[in-house]
């Protein structure tokens, strides 16, 4: 009896630890998909850092901004969104709230420090 009630805490806590994770994709792998029709980019940093630094033909909508602004979004709702900021953090956070709202995201590991693919610069 005390073995199950053990094994069912350990399942229970590994469900609720893995809700709580985002699902994530490396650069390497990014990469590949900047240009596939079915994956949409999408930068959570603030405007100014999206200037200075992005993966190219990519939108910006700050962290801070994306649940008021997820009507933006709605256009790609059918496509896998890869969100990425400056390290992971942010865009971890992001995904999270994409995917409450029923889109499919996907957090870039590492953020844009990370990124292994071409940058446009100002």
């Amino acid at each position: 009896m005390k073995l199950a009630k053990i094994t069912s805490f350990i399942c229970i806590s590994l469900i609720m630890w893995n809700c709580n994770q985002s699902v994530t994709i490396e650069s390497e792998d990014a990469i590949n998909l900047v240009t596939n029709s079915k994956y949409y980019f999408l930068d959570v940093r603030t405007t100014r850092e999206h200037v200075d630094r992005a993966i190219p033909n990519t939108n910006c909508i700050p962290l801070q901004e994306i649940e008021k602004r997820l009507s933006e979004l709605i256009d790609y709702k059918d496509k896998i969104i890869i969100v990425y900021c400056r390290s992971g953090n942010r865009s971890g956070k992001a995904t999270k709230i994409l995917k409450e709202n029923g889109f499919d995201a996907i957090n870039l590991i590492g953020g844009i420090n990370s990124w292994e693919g071409d940058i446009v610069q100002n």
